[in-house]
């Protein structure tokens, strides 16, 4: 669905203000005077006005035509203005930019022009008295809003009248909370206790941890499985619960951004172009190898880790990434103090009555209204507290298949209305996020188990790169995630990108000589991101044989690290002959490299 230029609400302006325009015509009617008046001079609204002290004055064409032309362009500024904001919204743009507010005014002088300006032209042309067209203009929109008012007024105290007559029974959510106020309807069935109807926050040594900065106050008591005892009518607005979420839905409208224009690049000149720009732009140097790695990743994981030496440019990469393609990136520095899902994802604090939204909560939550944006979350040294901890939840979500990545934030309570894009209490892991760790390899960080390994891509940063000069194209550019993903598919389709059965069995030779010494191998997890990352890869012009070797080297030679039995020295030395013999020697340039440096070791 494309985001319309016009919401309910501008739709309910509009509305209003043609009624508007409508009284004003009608008063200047009424107002009209002497033999071309149109009406009684005895009508109940000349006769207000005469109590005003309002002058009679005589209808003309030029007159009459002027109020016309007014009443038509204060409908028409109204659209106007309320197009023009959609359009700033819709466009990632303020509503209130500078650029915007002069849009507005020219407007408005437009406006004034094609109404106002027309009509003191006809009366100069009439040879009218222009004063006598001004007076009779003031008095019909000076009388008219004063009537529209009092209208508008009394039609809503009806509609106050009739809805609380009709709701009479019903609880009302503005009541003062000192009030022991009794929901009979709903206390017959329950005593309105939802007990676990918020996740409490875990406490570490009795302070709850710090998420993004911010610390609170977890459950009662401190204790790390208790629930919150809430009653409805103890709960505020999802304004007040959810400040930040909330405000979001008003900046969006409730609308999503589903399209945005994207330039018409390939794989391959996106990877050119990107390395290039770090060069030039960033004096960041990466082989295009790394960069074809991480630009085809994305396609087979959206979970990948930069592992590797300090200083290397683990974390500078996806940031520039992001702003290379126009996206949005947040950069989130984990905490040692990290131990569940609260740290990212924030907590219902039971003493402010709010939920403690963290940016990275909010950044999600946008990525729901920008769903055709490419954000990319990065976890800058997330292996200073154990992954298996904090980013337990959101690993088993991403398993599952898409339209089924939800996150469960927080049971809600009966009658509390969530944020727009909160389903159920459950925050949507859109399609359009991407998640990259960096892990250094210190005494100071833990050691990442293989279970995060087989679901991550993971690169890794030994050494720097030399410098070089940029030869080609170096600026940045607009890539839509509907534009990767078509490129993505573009590459899959190429069947001689694919991996053929020959192929197949050349790895299978390696692979199975690896299990038969080692007794090590890889599940369909890694068989599935071998299939998809393949056929990307060589889009972004590399070949089968270097993305096989990066894979060899990350998914399964990896786990050979500290293994120091007497047989291993000699295996390895065998595996170099397999690896020559089946690919040629110096093919699996990576590999050959990883198996000399654990020979070493050994």
């Amino acid at each position: 669905m494309v985001k319309p230029y016009f919401t309910r609400k501008n739709l309910i302006f509009i509305a209003l203000t043609f009624f508007y325009a409508l009284i004003i015509v009608f008063t200047g009617v009424c107002l009209a005077g002497g033999d071309t008046a149109i009406l009684s001079d005895k009508n109940i609204v000349n006769l207000i006005g005469q109590s005003f002290g309002f002058a009679s004055i005589e209808l003309n064409s030029a007159i009459l035509v002027t109020l016309i032309l007014i009443a038509i362009y204060i409908v028409a500024f109204v659209t106007m203005v309320a197009y023009e904001r959609r359009f700033a919204i819709v466009n990632n743009k303020k509503p209130t930019h500078i650029l915007m507010i002069l849009m507005y005014a020219g407007t408005f002088i437009l406006s004034v022009i094609f109404s106002l300006g027309v009509g003191l032209l006809l009366q100069v042309n009439l040879k009218q008295d222009i004063k006598v067209l001004l007076q009779y203009i003031g008095q019909s929109m000076v009388l008219g809003s004063v009537i529209y008012l009092l209208l508008f007024g009394l039609l809503a105290f009806a509609t106050m009248l009739v809805v609380n007559f009709i709701n009479v029974d019903k609880p009302f959510k503005f009541w003062d909370k000192k009030e022991k106020t009794e929901i009979e309807d709903i206390q017959e069935e329950v005593d309105l206790d939802v007990s676990s109807s918020f996740d409490v926050n875990p406490e570490i040594n009795g302070n709850a941890p710090v998420a993004n900065g911010v610390g609170g106050a977890g459950g009662a008591g401190g204790a790390s499985d208790l629930s919150t005892v809430k009653k409805v009518e103890e709960l505020d607005d999802r304004e007040k619960v959810f400040p930040a979420l909330s405000k979001m839905d008003l900046d969006y409208d409730g609308y999503a951004i589903e399209k945005i224009e994207s330039d018409d690049l390939t794989l391959q000149e996106i990877c050119e172009r990107f390395r290039n720009y770090l060069a030039s732009e960033e004096k960041l140097y990466f082989s295009i190898e790394t960069i074809r790695v991480f630009v085809s990743a994305f396609a087979a994981s959206h979970f990948m880790i930069l592992e590797g030496l300090s200083g290397t440019g683990k974390s500078s990469l996806p940031r520039y990434f992001s702003k290379f393609v126009n996206g949005n990136c947040l950069f989130v520095p984990v905490q040692t103090t990290w131990r569940d899902k609260s740290s990212m994802f924030g907590y219902f604090n039971d003493f402010s009555k709010t939920y403690n939204e963290t940016d990275f909560l909010v950044n999600l939550y946008r990525a729901n209204y920008n769903p055709d944006q490419i954000h990319i979350f990065v976890l800058d040294e997330m292996n200073i507290s154990r992954v298996e901890y904090y980013f337990a939840d959101l690993l088993s979500v991403l398993e599952y298949p898409k339209d089924e990545w939800k996150l469960r934030l927080m049971y809600l309570p009966y009658g509390f209305i969530p944020p727009a894009k909160l389903d159920e209490g459950c925050i949507k892991i859109c399609d359009n996020s991407y998640f990259v760790g960096t892990a250094n390899k210190d005494d100071s960080t833990f050691s990442i188990t293989d279970k995060v390994y087989d679901r991550a891509i993971t690169i890794d940063f030994d050494y720097r790169n030399e410098a070089f000069i940029p030869d080609g194209e170096c600026g940045k550019i607009t890539l839509s995630k509907s534009k990767l993903d078509s490129l993505y598919n573009q590459a899959n389709e190429v069947e001689a990108n694919k991996m053929n059965r020959e192929d197949y069995n050349k790895f299978e030779t390696i692979t199975n000589f690896i299990y038969e010494e080692f007794d090590l191998t890889f599940g369909n997890r890694i068989l599935n991101q071998i299939e998809v990352l393949v056929p990307t890869y060589l889009a972004c012009g590399g070949t089968k044989e270097e993305i096989l070797d990066f894979l060899l080297t990350r998914k399964v030679l990896a786990k050979l690290e500290g293994r120091f039995e007497e047989y291993v020295k000699n295996s390895l030395k065998q595996l170099l002959n397999v690896l020559a013999k089946t690919y040629g020697k110096g093919v699996f340039k990576l590999s050959e490299k990883q198996i000399n440096s654990m020979i070493r070791k050994l």
